[in-house]
């Protein structure tokens, strides 16, 4: 109970949803926008349900003018299943909130016509929060799938071109179908602001993702990946290696022979700690 109250608490309500909730009275469709942004409310507990669970360190739950966003402070170093888990956490939502539906509808606790809006609205979050674009679930399952096989860094990477490439897709569709719908720009709008934040950033986050896996909590890693690289590379150039939920002994060489290997801690401690930025490899081997 002292959890679920907590995730109420870091309830927050953006100072433009007032607005629109004062123009849905005017315009009387208040029922409507209630309708909507319980389905968007839901959505978003889902994901700090889920998150919660698994001890994460949440940070706010926004409820937009145009959806909602649960905001975690977690940098890329939980296991993979447990982040599949909570971005899943939200579109699983939609499954119960749809079959309680159809169960009031089929004992007559709801009007038809409300019925069907609750089932078009249900459905356009849904999909609509599946879509390849980063920051939606589709986007961030994309960034996971892709952490899989790559680097942490060459994912995040490859994650933001599929979401702007799948974004101008959507824009185009929006232009020859519904150019006039003003509510799919501002969420355009909104999408392509936070893509911008997201690739400006970027190599912030990556020092954030290496960072905590320096400072943090390690105990996840059980996945042995070793990293072969030559000794004249770059301590960061072999940090830019670093995949999510692996642990990496790099395994150094020279010409095709191997001349020690390195625990990942090392890289980390040189990097961080020592402000080795420029070091080679062969010049850990010596140190350690």
């Amino acid at each position: 109970m002292s959890k679920v109250i907590q995730l109420f608490r870091l309830i927050r309500i953006h100072p433009l949803l007032w607005i629109v909730i004062a123009l849905s009275i005017v315009t009387a469709h208040f029922q409507e926008i209630c309708l909507l942004f319980a389905i968007i409310f839901i959505h978003e507990m889902g994901h700090a349900a889920a998150a919660s669970f698994f001890s994460w360190r949440i940070q706010k739950i926004t409820l937009l003018p145009f959806g909602g966003v649960a905001e975690m402070d977690e940098h890329g170093n939980r296991p993979l299943i447990e982040e599949a888990i909570v971005v899943l956490a939200g579109p699983l939502q939609h499954v119960w909130m749809l079959a309680a539906a159809y169960g009031c509808f089929i004992l007559h606790l709801v009007p038809e016509d409300l019925f069907q809006l609750f089932i078009d609205y249900n459905f356009m979050i849904l999909l609509f929060n599946l879509f390849p674009i980063w920051p939606l679930d589709g986007g961030k399952l994309i960034f996971l799938l892709l952490s899989l096989r790559i680097s942490f860094s060459e994912a995040h990477r490859l994650t933001l071109t599929i979401s702007g490439i799948s974004l101008c897709l959507f824009a185009f569709v929006i232009i020859i179908f519904a150019p006039t719908h003003i509510n799919v720009w501002i969420i355009i709008a909104f999408l392509i602001f936070s893509l911008y934040h997201e690739w400006k950033h970027r190599r912030f986050i990556f020092m954030r993702f290496l960072m905590e896996r320096y400072y943090g909590n390690k105990s996840s890693l059980r996945l042995l990946r070793p990293i072969q690289a030559n000794e004249q590379e770059l301590v960061i150039d072999v940090l830019e290696k670093f995949q999510r939920g692996c642990k990496h002994p790099i395994i150094v060489k020279d010409g095709g022979r191997e001349k020690g290997t390195l625990d990942e801690n090392e890289l980390l401690h040189a990097y961080f700690k020592e402000n080795r930025l420029n070091d080679k490899l062969s010049d850990l081997l010596f140190s350690y």
